[in-house]
């Protein structure tokens, strides 16, 4: 087996304006995503230069051929319909990551449409009531289509005027290669991976290729949006005496604040949006992965002329408030308590699955060892809880296993009412949760959006082998 965590990479210059995505409101394709005109993205195979500059190109499956697939931008309070064509040897979707759409276009397989079978389609309304940092990606068979590349980014645009001179976007993904430098299909549904942590890659890549570097003025200020796309492994970047301002988080704003040591964490299918004020004395800023040994992920060098503006920036670099229903009515909130449970030194003995209790190594013959409330999740079970459309949902989980888990929520984003008890420092709105190994987290939402939501884990492979379960808002 190939060992290597990630590639120390050789320096490669991103595509001139590959990263100033919002310059104008033209994706990379040609095609526009705004004021309501159709748009068409396919789902097929391609190639990406995933090891280093100028090496072999590793097939791979992308939304128009590439990865990450093209950037969709819509102005907020817009709805983009869209149709998905698929040229993929799988039946596939498109789930719309943190958007607060309707659950007809939720894009889940089994749950709220059909998978889209070779050569089909199916058309979207993507509705964009808030502004942020999204992204989009499959949701059949997930653990192997997003592995493979399928996945891009969406940002919705939010009015008025911006506190910062452009935007740079850092979608960072992990792959695992072989020897050949191509995808490695044969570990595929590992169930070492399924019971412990996950695919975990051994190549760090950033907006699809092995290093980026972003050239920016002494004194600019720059909003950087990042991504992580990859299917288990929480990252931690280092941004190295930059000083990053979080306002953003899952593509709802906060109160800004800055990251302790320059380091951001970000679970699986999370997303940050930070200010980043280029220091006037210019040097190379380095971006490293370190949540293990320091792995370069790319470097911002800032040269020449200091920065020099028309027009003052605003001081203000909070982002306007989304229209999300922060109202919790506690003290007649529906209670839904979540139990994790199984993998790997998890001390799971049985659970049920399809209405039949079994024990850990008849589970693990079918590929499932994780069990939410002593139930192997499936869309063929009974909901987790069904509530009244309107009312608070107040659900404490705990992680009674030996791994992190990335707690997503379809459909809604929700509030963390306290970490083992304690209180969280600041009000954050998130649609994803990291729970560490013995947590117990309390979380909170108004379940305003009427249909059937999924709740699993973004460890994908575990969602896979039974961390999923699903809800109904009336």
């Amino acid at each position: 087996m190939f060992q290597r965590r990630f590639l120390l990479p050789n320096r490669r210059d991103l595509l001139k304006g590959g990263a100033a995505l919002l310059a104008c409101s033209r994706l990379p394709n040609g095609a526009i995503a705004s004021e309501g005109e159709p748009l068409t993205i396919e789902a097929r195979e391609g190639t990406a230069e995933l090891w280093e500059e100028g090496g072999p190109k590793a097939d791979i499956w992308g939304y128009e051929g590439r990865v990450p697939g093209p950037v969709i931008w819509i102005p907020q309070g817009e709805t983009l319909p869209l149709r998905f064509v698929n040229r993929l040897k799988q039946p596939s979707t498109i789930h719309w990551h943190g958007i607060r759409l309707d659950n007809a276009y939720d894009g889940v397989a089994g749950l709220t449409q059909e998978a889209v079978e070779p050569g089909e389609s199916f058309d979207y309304q993507v509705k964009a009531p808030d502004a942020g940092t999204y992204w989009y990606h499959p949701h059949n068979r997930s653990w192997e289509q997003l592995a493979r590349g399928l996945y891009g980014v969406l940002i919705v645009q939010e009015a008025g005027a911006k506190a910062y001179d452009r935007e740079l976007l850092f979608v960072f993904d992990d792959w695992r290669l072989n020897e050949e430098r191509q995808i490695d299909e044969a570990s595929f549904g590992n169930l070492h991976d399924w019971s412990h942590a996950g695919r975990l890659g051994n190549v760090l890549t950033t907006n699809g290729l092995p290093y980026f570097k972003e050239r920016a003025r002494p004194g600019e200020r720059l909003r950087v949006r990042v991504v992580n796309t990859a299917n288990a492994r929480v990252l931690s970047f280092r941004f190295s005496k930059l000083r990053p301002r979080v306002i953003a988080l899952d593509g709802q704003p906060v109160a800004p604040y800055e990251l302790a040591d320059d380091t951001l964490l970000i679970a699986p299918s999370q997303r940050a949006d930070l200010i980043v004020d280029v220091p006037h004395e210019g040097g190379v800023f380095k971006v490293d992965e370190v949540s293990g040994a320091p792995f370069a992920a790319g470097e911002i060098a800032a040269g020449g002329p200091v920065m020099q503006r028309e027009t003052p920036l605003p001081e203000d670099i909070a982002l306007p408030a989304n229209p999300l229903n922060r109202f919790l009515s506690l003290g007649d909130a529906l209670s839904a308590d979540l139990l994790m449970q199984g993998g790997a030194m998890g001390g799971l003995s049985q659970a049920t699955l399809h209405g039949e209790t079994k024990d850990l190594r008849s589970l693990a013959q079918e590929g499932k060892v994780w069990a939410f409330n002593g139930i192997v999740g499936s869309h063929h079970d009974p909901a987790l809880f069904s509530v009244a459309r309107g009312r608070t949902v107040r659900m404490p989980m705990m992680n009674d296993t030996s791994f992190p888990h990335a707690m997503h929520i379809h459909g809604h984003h929700f509030t963390v009412l306290s970490r083992n008890g304690a209180k969280p420092t600041r009000e954050v709105w998130h649609d994803t949760v990291l729970m560490e190994p013995g947590e117990k987290v309390e979380i909170a939402f108004v379940a305003d959006n009427p249909g059937k939501w999924m709740i699993h884990c973004h460890m994908l492979e575990h969602q896979a082998a039974g961390m999923t379960a699903w809800f109904e808002v009336a």
